[in-house]
């Protein structure tokens, strides 16, 4: 059927000569709905029956269909990708804050170390530590109030500090703000960092007595002279590090927790800090499995967060940061939802058109099938009738002059068949056989004793190997002929034919040199073999030219080890026996060790 030519702007978009194409489509088929109103020929009405009828047409309407589903795949892919945006987006916020609370951690305790230094270098505490413990005497000075009572007035004008106390050089309390002060371990040696940076003496953990989260530092005292007098300890309270873990204009969305090893906040950045529980221990260690990359969990400020943790270096501790997962991915999922949606309507809508198409399709291919699966069996009596007009019309009459060239030809096949058998077995035999004495050949061996060798690794079933050497071959080819040689050869490769079980194999290694292995056999039955073979041979008699031949031959010995790992390993350790068999006279077998 020919179409009046219309001609599409150049400018067109895709979308629209889409458009364009369906309308003129739909207004096909209208007129073909409507044909009894339409003064066609007969001719033509019926030829746009017949193409509406083919299987061309519905493969037509199968790839208009199918046009929608790279439209589908492309969204789910924007979909995706979107979704792999929006998680590197919060994974860059997440790691932000972390990176931001660890900055301003840092630089509390900096601070904090700065405050408790400058005490410590005070003339207070000097001269109070000097008066209570005179250096070099165990006599008490002066009253410890003093400088108890110096202490407390420091710690009220730092609200950060809970408790400051001094301790002498052997880790005593000798002063303190605090009616009980903490006990704490002092180090031997302190650092040299120390008389700057100050030393932990207690990382963060949770204070019962203060009930908060604290960390203790300690700073070196010394005298005028630069002697070590003792220390001053700073209890810290954490708690005071709350405002500065976030920042309300520089940090982005999301909670900053600080948790100790079990998991439980010490401090956050949350408004119910003091509601929050600890984290699940599972949690806790994926996070830490996996520092810097978010992941979703149960989390402490919301049902289900996405977050990331990180280890501050200085403190010992995690520090988590948080989103909550709806309010990030709430917008994506709703729309998602709404494409899923809308896809699985589609796919219902195609899954009923490719129904209909393949109903229309599969029957008659049904019937094909049927009739090809009885000519496979066997069964060349088929004959289908071709009741259709169309392409699978055509393939019917087609498959019944296939099938009766088949019936036919059967008889040709089979013999061809049951000939290319025969020389195939032929050329098998051929390709792993020696030619001249029967055994196998080299790849054969090769193939043999790599099976072997696994064998042996997996199972522990040793085995042994056998090369053999005709003494004196060279002057004995060299004497008689090499068809005399020849015949040496095969009559030695009958003997060891004989002299050998079933399972095990003999093979030509090349020249005058035979090799054989003996399946599941230690190395002492594999030598009584050997010299079983050696007698054999050696009590063979060859005349030629009225002159008596004797033939002897030296056997190497080896048995499979555990670092045999190449047939070459064997080759080469029974090719050292076989020397050894040679060196000592021929005529004999030797036992590689």
């Amino acid at each position: 059927m020919h179409f009046p030519c219309i001609s599409v702007p150049a400018g067109f978009a895709a979308p629209e000569k889409f458009h364009f194409q369906s309308l003129l489509f739909r207004t096909i088929i209208l007129n073909l709905g409507h044909d009894l109103s339409v003064n066609l020929p007969f001719s033509t009405g019926k030829s746009i029956l017949a193409w509406l009828k083919s299987i061309k047409s519905k493969i037509v309407v199968f790839a208009i269909t199918a046009t929608l589903i790279p439209s589908l795949g492309l969204g789910l892919l924007s979909f995706r990708q979107n979704e792999a945006q929006i998680s590197d987006n919060v994974t860059l916020e997440l790691r932000t804050l972390t990176n931001y609370a660890n900055r301003e951690m840092e630089l509390w305790i900096d601070k904090r170390v700065h405050e408790v230094h400058v005490t410590s270098t005070s003339s207070a505490v000097i001269d109070g530590l000097s008066a209570i413990e005179p250096l070099g005497t165990d006599m008490v000075g002066e009253d410890p109030r003093a400088l108890a009572h110096y202490l407390r007035s420091v710690q009220e004008k730092l609200d950060t500090i809970l408790e400051l106390t001094v301790v002498n050089a052997a880790g005593q309390v000798v002063a303190s703000s605090a009616e009980t002060p903490a006990m704490m371990t002092l180090p031997d040696d302190w650092p040299q960092s120390s008389l700057t940076e100050g030393l932990v003496a207690v990382p963060v953990h949770w204070n019962k007595q203060y009930a908060t989260a604290t960390v203790s530092i300690a700073i070196p005292v010394l005298s005028y002279d630069n002697i070590l007098m003792g220390a001053l300890v700073a209890v810290l309270d954490l708690r005071t590090l709350q405002p500065d873990l976030k920042s309300a204009t520089k940090s982005p969305p999301g909670e900053v927790l600080l948790l100790d090893p079990d998991g439980r906040t010490l401090v956050s950045s949350h408004a119910d800090a003091d509601e929050l529980m600890q984290l699940d221990a599972s949690s806790l260690q994926r996070l830490l499995a996996q520092p810097g990359e978010s992941l979703v969990f149960d989390g402490l400020t919301h049902r289900e967060v996405i977050g990331l943790a990180d280890v501050s270096a200085e403190l010992g501790i995690t520090i988590l940061a948080e989103r909550d997962y709806a309010a990030v991915y709430g917008a994506w999922i709703e729309l998602r939802n709404m494409f899923l949606a809308l896809v699985s309507a589609l796919v219902l809508v195609m899954a009923a058109v490719a129904f209909q198409m393949g109903r229309s399709i599969v029957v008659p291919l049904q019937r094909l099938i049927r009739a090809a699966d009885r000519i496979a069996s066997g069964d060349l009596e088929v004959r289908l009738s071709a009741t259709r007009h169309d392409e699978l019309g055509h393939l019917t009459q087609v498959f019944d002059q296939m099938a009766d060239r088949l019936r036919r030809s059967h008889a040709d096949i089979m013999a061809a068949n049951e000939a290319m058998q025969q020389q195939n077995q032929v050329l098998e035999t051929l390709s792993i056989t020696d030619s001249l004495t029967g055994l196998h050949n080299r790849s054969k061996l090769d193939a043999i004793l790599n099976d072997e060798l696994a064998r042996f690794r997996r199972t522990q079933r040793q085995f042994a190997l056998l090369m053999l050497d005709i003494d004196h071959f060279k002057t004995l080819n060299d004497t008689y002929g090499h068809v005399v040689g020849d015949e040496i050869l095969a009559a030695v490769a009958r003997i060891l034919l004989q002299s050998i079980r079933s399972i095990d194999y003999a093979a030509r290694y090349g020249g005058d040199e035979f090799i054989i292995i003996l399946v599941e056999t230690s190395a002492e039955l594999a030598l009584k073999t050997a010299e079983r073979i050696r007698s054999h041979v050696e009590s063979m008699c060859y005349s030629v030219s009225d002159s008596t031949i004797t033939v002897t031959v030296s056997i190497g010995v080896v048995q499979c080890q555990p670092d045999d790992i190449t047939p070459t390993a064997v080759f080469t350790r029974a090719d050292h026996a076989l020397y050894e068999a040679k060196r000592a006279g021929r005529n004999r077998a030797c036992r590689a060790p």
